[in-house]
């Protein structure tokens, strides 16, 4: 790699039925152009799904199976942010793990392989509810409807408000990370940001190229934040150094990043620190303004469903509920309109959770169906 741009692409990536991946900007025109699907084929289906991470591909793939004419609208590139994991170690049936791009490009195939429809690079624009018909406008200008619909949009990553930050976010900074980027940091020193699993992933993963990772964490442990398998990787793996009570202060460098200094949140002493590149995984807010007016949400705006859902006065039902029922588990407080995955309020942000939401919604919509 000596003499070449350490600088790693950071495009959108598609993932085709037959199983291979391409890389590129122009999404849409791509996706017309090699015969992907970005227009519905009909107007009316049984469910329509928003969002095409692991909760939103596995409804598809569920009711697809399951006989319910079934459409996801994904406005990128199907995974979500799991699609952006270097590493899922824990995943049910994959003792040697995979990557976050070959859980999605299956997961993309199966639901394909059972009927359901997937829009690639189109976003909803609103939604609206007409009695039992739940109506989706693209920003394409169509529109289609269904009779029960699921919100799966996932959450965005929180941006780190730090001097420098903002100037080299995409010159050696990075939100998330991807499989292609270890390889241009070969024998460097990087810098991971956070203290969940997927700051303890990617950490892993890049220590097995980088000659140091340092990994900060804001909290006093990073034990409470991660699954026991990575806590004990990352403490056995020599080159990875985690950084408590870490607060990152400024990211330096005149083209791209060459530092960053980092405060002691308890005894505010300050270290700088070399580093080719820094990724942050800080948390993630929800993608939930499309139903703010039509579904109730908790005040950091995740979707409330079934038992969360506030009740009036000694009712189990939530304010407006019209059924002479209570709503389901992951049902909102309109009928017939189901959240899964990381949108959820409650929800435990782990991609074998998700999928599992994914499933169980498809057995609730079943129970919806039936009453319309």
């Amino acid at each position: 790699m000596e003499g070449l741009s350490p600088e790693p692409p950071r495009l959108p990536v598609v993932f085709f039925p037959n199983g291979s991946v391409l890389v590129e900007p122009d999404l849409h025109a791509l996706a017309e152009k090699v015969g992907l699907q970005t227009t519905a084929t009909r107007s009316f289906y049984d469910l329509v799904i928003i969002g095409g991470g692991p909760a939103g591909l596995a409804a598809a793939v569920y009711g697809g199976s399951e006989g319910l004419r079934t459409v996801m609208i994904e406005k990128s590139a199907t995974g979500g942010q799991a699609g952006t994991s270097s590493r899922i170690e824990n995943y049910l049936g994959f003792p040697n793990g995979l990557s976050g791009t070959d859980l999605a490009r299956r997961a993309t195939t199966q639901a394909l392989r059972f009927g359901a429809e997937i829009l690639n690079t189109e976003e909803v624009a609103s939604l609206r509810v007409e009695d039992i018909l739940r109506f989706v406008r693209l920003a394409s200008g169509a529109e289609i409807n269904g009779r029960a619909l699921l919100i799966a949009t996932g959450v965005s990553v929180r941006r780190l408000e730090a001097p420098g930050v903002e100037a080299l976010t995409g010159a050696g900074i990075y939100y998330g990370a991807a499989l292609t980027e270890a390889a241009f940091y070969r024998g460097k020193e990087i810098i991971v940001v956070g203290g969940a699993n997927s700051a303890g992933q990617a950490a892993v993963y890049f220590s097995r190229f980088a000659s140091q990772v340092s990994l900060l964490v804001r909290d006093v442990s990073f034990e409470n934040g991660m699954s026991r398998y990575l806590v004990d990787q990352i403490k056995t793996t020599a080159n990875i150094r985690v950084v408590l009570n870490a607060e990152v202060l400024e990211a330096r460098g005149r083209q791209r990043l060459e530092q960053v200094a980092v405060a002691d949140r308890a005894t505010q002493q300050v270290q700088t620190l070399p580093a080719a590149a820094m990724f942050i995984f800080i948390g993630a807010a929800p993608l939930t303004d499309l139903v703010g007016g039509i579904v109730q949400r908790d005040p950091a705006g995740f979707i409330l469903t079934g038992p969360d859902l506030p009740h009036e006065g000694d009712s189990a039902r939530p304010r407006g509920w019209t059924l002479d029922r209570h709503p389901f588990l992951l049902e909102t407080s309109c009928p017939g309109i189901f959240a899964a995955g990381d949108v959820r309020h409650g929800s435990v942000k782990r991609v074998a959770t998700a999928v599992g939401e994914g499933a169980m919604a498809i057995a609730l919509v079943h129970q919806y169906l039936k009453t319309v």
